[in-house]
């Protein structure tokens, strides 16, 4: 690695960044690899497990712990296949399943699970088809749901499938009404699931969508429901307190030349999406960067340089104040005990895939 960049990490980390009423973001100690396309998941224990990615080659093990005690990466046994646009889904058992992505070969169906007391990875079977770019979502009765992506050869997909971490199986379930990819779920209170956006196909071809679903895991069916006020991809989609998600960002066909600063919020009552107020700043590329905080408040961690919050009692989106720039696309974010998070890795401002992290932490008396 340069010698510039531990050296900009240290002048950065030194100088801790106020907020106005934000809360405070630093820089921290920097990932054992530059990675983007990544997962960061938040373990009981109170530590993140980071995992996958794109990363230079030979340059660290597929994954790494971060403890927010330390302030510290630590490097894990090596992945059974390190990967990148996978997911990882937390299980109740504190345990992590890590599955599809695309590994050396192209997408990949194969499934593991990390195991936080062993610090391993273990084999835990395969999808019923290899899928990246695709959605993972935790059922109430412990199934995982996996929907859309790409397949094979490019392949869009809009089937689903159901995997049983009790049994290491994966059932086929309905399929959604179209093919998506860079699409958002999230899980309701009521138990289903919203799918948003997204698209099929590429470049002149390229279909976005406004559209959205529900999955009933009870029915095992998708319905269509409320469309978006606009079309997107490459968004971000969060469940607030009160039970309606908040979907930010995205862009148009242009990609990073039609990046969208809008927001809109679906009410599951009414089954309809309403406009939400303007971002402080157009993002994208920023899926598995939003998180809510526990008073509320939603992190935007991730899509561009500069962090930011959104208010659901002020209705209100305001930057995280100064630098440092953050590289904003594909990066990923996960919640630290003190009602903070950990933001990680990502690509853009001018880089590739970058090893810097950064310490989210709000504001004193929240």
């Amino acid at each position: 690695m340069p010698f510039a960049a531990p050296l900009r990490l240290l002048i950065l980390s030194s100088v801790p960044l106020l907020l106005r009423g934000n809360g405070t973001l630093e820089s921290t100690a920097s990932m054992g690899a530059a990675r983007s396309s990544h997962t960061a998941t938040a373990l009981p224990d109170g530590r993140i497990l980071i995992a996958g990615g794109f990363v230079t080659p030979g340059a660290a093990t597929g994954a790494e712990l971060y403890d927010p005690r330390t302030d510290r990466f630590t490097a894990l046994p090596p992945m059974q296949a390190t990967r990148h646009s996978h997911t990882a889904t937390l299980l109740p058992d504190g345990r992590v399943l890590l599955a599809g992505g695309y590994v050396a070969g192209g997408t990949t169906d194969r499934v593991e699970i990390f195991d936080p007391r062993h610090g391993t990875f273990t084999p835990a079977g395969s999808l019923l088809g290899a899928r990246a770019d695709h959605v993972a979502v935790l059922l109430d009765d412990g199934t995982v749901l996996f929907a859309g992506g790409l397949g094979p050869d490019w392949d869009f997909l809009e089937t689903a499938e159901r995997y049983d971490p009790a049994t290491g199986r994966s059932t086929r379930t309905a399929s959604m009404s179209v093919e998506r990819e860079s699409h958002v779920a999230v899980k309701l209170q009521d138990g289903r699931v919203l799918v948003v956006g997204g698209h099929r196909d590429r470049r002149e071809a390229i279909t976005l969508y406004a559209s959205a679903e529900l999955y009933d895991p009870r029915r095992g069916t998708f319905t269509p429901t409320g469309a978006m006020r606009v079309r997107r991809h490459k968004h971000a989609a969060v469940l607030l307190a009160d039970g309606r998600v908040l979907v930010t960002g995205g862009s148009d066909e242009r990609d990073n030349r039609g990046v969208y600063d809008t927001s809109e919020l679906y009410d599951p009552r009414s089954g309809r999406f309403s406009d939400g107020p303007r971002l402080a700043l157009g993002r994208y590329k920023h899926s598995g960067s939003m998180l809510r905080l526990p008073d509320g408040r939603v992190l935007l961690g991730g899509g561009a340089p500069q962090a930011e919050v959104y208010d659901p009692l002020r209705q209100h989106f305001s930057l995280v104040d100064g630098a440092p720039r953050m590289a904003g696309q594909f990066s990923a974010v996960a919640g630290t005990p003190d009602g903070g998070a950990l933001i990680s890795g990502g690509y853009g401002n001018g880089t590739g895939p970058r090893a810097e992290a950064w310490r989210y932490r709000g504001p004193p008396g929240r």
